[in-house]
């Protein structure tokens, strides 16, 4: 992933300030087995700010639980924002509030549009590849593509049809003839072979898939067996797994900017460290994938665990991921 937001403004205070905008839920719609669609709007009628294919909102689900989700309506609408949840089978409160609380003429905070999955531009053939609800920033993409006359395929990969969302609208899309879904009980004729569909590759064409993480790495695996440059791949993951690992050590975490020095147990984020102590950092996932959480690091080593940074954000040494991160020193020292 790229296009990484700047560090939260020092003058923030957690997630809550970046919800800067108050909309309507304007209808809701079940689009398949567990996932709903929302739609809102300015409830004056004015029009929202716009948005770049792949970005995605930071939204309230619950009082104090946010939680980010792609926009996935054509980019060049400006008179509402689409978004899909999956009801998350263990869920920590926020799909199972969107899915149990929210009703049409709710009011909902959200942040301004981000984008940390940019659409390149390019000659070449655009390829999307979607697992299950990461079909969504996918959807937008396509209607971009299409609007500006850009050659692209889009495959979507599900366990059955009842859990593909979106089917109708993409068999009634005008680009129809470049979707195609695959089920894993469907027939074999419709099959998922990533090996031939990634085969077919020209020179300039760019690959992006978003879906959980098992769909990622497959579809990456046989990407660099094909050849693709790595400049070329591009993944946004929808699920990671943040695990503790034997060897954790307890660590302090110094906030240099506010003279507090905090305790991350071995068994303990350092996200909740910080807000057991009253510390209010803005995140999100909580699985070190979206980078809502991006913090400065001002001295010290992280122990990196994301899947949001790049090699050469690490390499760098000035910031890390406190909802999955830890530290390779006794003692990291970070800015807010």
């Amino acid at each position: 992933m790229s296009d990484h937001p700047p560090f939260p403004d020092p003058s923030s205070d957690g997630a809550a300030a970046a919800l800067s905008l108050a909309l309507r839920l304007a209808a809701r719609s079940d689009e398949a087995e567990g996932i709903v669609s929302l739609t809102l709007v300015d409830a004056a009628g004015a029009p929202l700010p716009p948005f770049t294919p792949g970005s995605h909102l930071l939204v309230e689900c619950a009082p104090g639980v946010v939680r980010a989700y792609s926009l996935c309506n054509a980019p060049a609408e400006r008179h509402r924002y689409l978004l899909g949840v999956l009801r998350e089978p263990a869920s920590r409160g926020g799909s199972a509030a969107v899915h149990e609380d929210w009703a049409v003429g709710r009011t909902v905070r959200v942040s301004l549009p981000r984008n940390h999955f940019p659409l390149s531009e390019g000659p070449g053939r655009v390829l999307l590849l979607g697992g299950g609800i990461g079909i969504t920033p996918l959807l937008a993409m396509a209607e971009h593509l299409h609007a500006q006359g850009r050659p692209f395929a889009l495959h979507y990969c599900t366990r059955t049809a009842a859990r593909t969302a979106f089917a109708e609208r993409l068999q009634q899309a005008p680009f129809s003839d470049s979707v195609h879904l695959h089920h894993d009980d469907g027939p074999a004729t419709a099959a998922f072979d990533a090996a031939r569909i990634l085969g077919e590759r020209g020179p300039q064409d760019h690959l992006y898939a978003c879906g959980p993480a098992g769909f990622l790495g497959h579809v990456m695996e046989i990407a660099r067996q094909q050849g693709w440059p790595p400049s070329h791949l591009h993944q946004e993951v929808f699920q990671a797994n943040v695990e503790a690992s034997p060897g954790d050590q307890p660590f302090e975490i110094v906030v240099a900017n506010r003279d507090i020095t905090v305790l991350v147990p071995a068994g303990e984020t350092a996200l909740h460290a910080l807000a057991r102590a009253g510390i209010d950092v803005m995140f999100s996932c909580e699985q070190g994938v979206c980078g809502a959480c991006v913090t400065g690091v001002v001295e010290g080593e992280p122990d990196h665990r994301d899947q949001y940074l790049t090699d050469a954000d690490r390499a760098r040494n000035d910031c890390f991921t406190p909802c999955c991160s830890r530290s390779r020193t006794s003692r990291l020292v970070i800015e807010l």
